[in-house]
């Protein structure tokens, strides 16, 4: 049995889908855990031996649709419920 040409031809069978959580080709079928984020596991799938696997999906690489506006807040002390005071002309 040879390893090369003719083995690629009996490929034909997929061993991983899609995750529902990140969405990659890499939910294995058969084991039920995806290979990239580790799905079904509540904690996402990380290690530090992969620095760029991390920073592909870190905080920042998304919409951050409530982080985004902190620093704004915080500059402003986080001030809620107020209205700006009318500007006057000054003669």
């Amino acid at each position: 049995m040879t390893k090369g040409t003719q083995a690629f031809g009996k490929r034909h069978n997929k061993t991983h889908t899609l995750c529902r959580r990140c969405g990659k080709s890499s939910y294995h079928i058969q084991k039920s855990t995806c290979a990239s984020c580790g799905y079904p596991s509540p904690k996402m799938r990380k290690y530090n031996w992969s620095a760029k696997a991390l920073r592909r999906r870190t905080t920042g690489t998304g919409r951050m649709r409530y982080l985004k506006t902190m620093p704004r807040r915080f500059k402003n002390g986080f001030r809620e419920g107020t209205q700006a005071k009318k500007i006057t002309n000054q003669a």
